[in-house]
């Protein structure tokens, strides 16, 4: 037992001594907010448009104003969205708090586009040909920014029906094109309801209708009206799915890099001469789970501290939902079960492989199999009873992610002990196999194949 734990404090600080580990851990959260914050960020330093909105010929009058008003109504839309967030806002942090938030709301949701008077050499060219030569030298990468537009909209009528030619600076820019056929598909559907005697404000009034609808269920917390944190126990348990995904995934990659870079190295060799392949065995996948326990707990920690500081009353929600419901031992459970089965079978592997590049002929099919829980993990926010995410339940390698996934649904007992079961006898079986295979790939120089693996595991040679 002392060797094993030896092994195991050796194969757990090999890694944490390191400061690529840290920064790789801390890399994670990092990168999950600035995933969040990079989108915002992009669309609050985009420049706002400066668009001009040229009407040609007298058939084409009105559409200017037409796309104008359409502008302000979508001001006016994002404005009231942005309402009750200032209002919280003002509780908390009295009037500046809440203009400081609602404009804060509309500088992140707003369209970023501004009409702008068109210049009088671009009215006064002759349409056609002369008039969209001036529109090119203001749309120029040449000019500047205070000098240049970024698009110009030539609005005509063809057949009573209201077209655009929409001429823009860089020709991956969609933004102006979309909102102006919208503009102009409001107005020509107006147009129409008009003609066939519709008072334009009872079309109006429909199309800004928007019904008070109230999702009710009896399972809901309150008996009733659906909430927030009638929700959120289905999204954390997806959360937890892919988290431990990522988690064994990440352990078992570890485990399988340590075995291949000690056997290349004849580190293996030194070491199988003072302690036994299932010591050695056995205290690599103890350290490296001490190791993934680490990864979560800080993890956890930055996400419970972020969650504690942002919103202390979901926090509080989040800790009921995995106390109280258990969610935390089903996570716990199906962590040990997951991990066991693949730690073992990567450093099986591992000891059979003394490059990456041989390791690729069993990771493929592996890793091939790894992407179905995650794939079938997402329908289980919102249907964790399909008969799919049952029935592949059932299979003991996706057990622990689509099982943890599942578990805020309630799922019957017999499901839960069944697979429970299945999965953790499928964990004794894979160590039983991975220590004849690592004693085999440990104790020989023969290349990693599936005959070789197989031969291994009958023969234990």
């Amino acid at each position: 037992m002392s060797r094993i734990l030896l092994i195991a404090r050796r194969e757990f600080l090999a890694y944490a001594r390191t400061v690529g580990f840290w920064l790789s851990l801390l890399a994670f959260p990092l990168f999950a907010v600035l995933g969040g914050a990079i989108p915002l960020l992009i669309r609050t330093s985009e420049p706002v448009r400066q668009v001009v909105l040229v009407e040609e010929g007298p058939a084409a009058s009105g559409l200017a104003a037409t796309v104008q008003q359409a502008l302000r109504d979508e001001a006016a839309r994002r404005d009231q969205i942005a309402a009750p967030a200032a209002d919280a806002v003002a509780q908390a942090g009295g009037p500046a708090g809440a203009s400081a938030a609602g404009e804060a709301l509309r500088s992140l949701g707003g369209l970023r586009m501004q009409i702008v008077p068109a210049p009088a050499e671009l009215t006064a060219a002759a349409p056609g040909a002369p008039r969209e030569a001036i529109a090119r030298r203001y749309l120029s990468q040449d000019k500047t920014e205070a000098e240049g537009l970024d698009a110009v909209v030539f609005l005509n009528r063809q057949e009573q029906e209201p077209t655009a030619r929409v001429w823009t600076r860089r020709a991956t820019d969609d933004t102006v094109e979309d909102f102006v056929r919208g503009a102009l598909k409001k107005e020509h559907r107006l147009r129409l309801f008009q003609a066939a005697g519709v008072d334009p404000g009872v079309v109006e009034a429909a199309e800004t209708f928007k019904p008070d609808i109230v999702a009710l269920s009896p399972a809901s917390a309150t008996g009733g009206e659906v909430s927030f944190r009638d929700r959120l126990p289905g999204i954390i348990g997806l959360a937890s799915g892919f988290l431990l995904w990522s988690l064994v995934i990440t352990g078992a990659s570890i485990l399988l890099n340590s075995v291949m870079e000690e056997k290349s190295n004849k580190i293996l060799e030194v070491l199988l001469s003072s302690a036994s392949a299932t010591e050695i065995l056995t205290g690599k996948v103890l350290g490296v789970a001490f190791l993934t326990l680490t990864v979560l707990l800080v993890w956890g920690g930055i996400g419970a501290a972020g969650l504690v500081t942002a919103a202390p009353d979901q926090a509080a929600n989040v800790a009921a939902i995995l106390m109280d419901g258990g969610m935390i031992f089903y996570f716990l459970a199906y962590a040990v079960g997951g991990y066991l089965m693949y730690a073992v079978l990567f450093a099986a592997i591992g000891a059979f492989c003394e490059t990456p590049r041989d390791a690729q002929t069993l990771m493929g099919p592996i890793m091939m199999i790894l992407v179905v829980p995650v794939l079938v993990m997402q329908m289980a926010l919102v249907s964790p009873d399909a008969p799919a995410i049952r029935i592949l339940s059932w299979v003991p390698f996706f057990t622990p992610f689509l099982m943890s996934a599942r578990a805020p649904s309630d799922p019957p007992m017999i499901e839960v002990f069944g697979t429970m079961a299945g999965m953790f006898a499928t964990a004794l079986l894979m160590v039983w196999i991975a220590g004849r295979a690592f004693r085999a790939g440990a104790l020989s120089d023969v290349k990693l194949s599936w005959k070789a693996f197989v031969g291994a595991v009958r023969g234990g040679r």
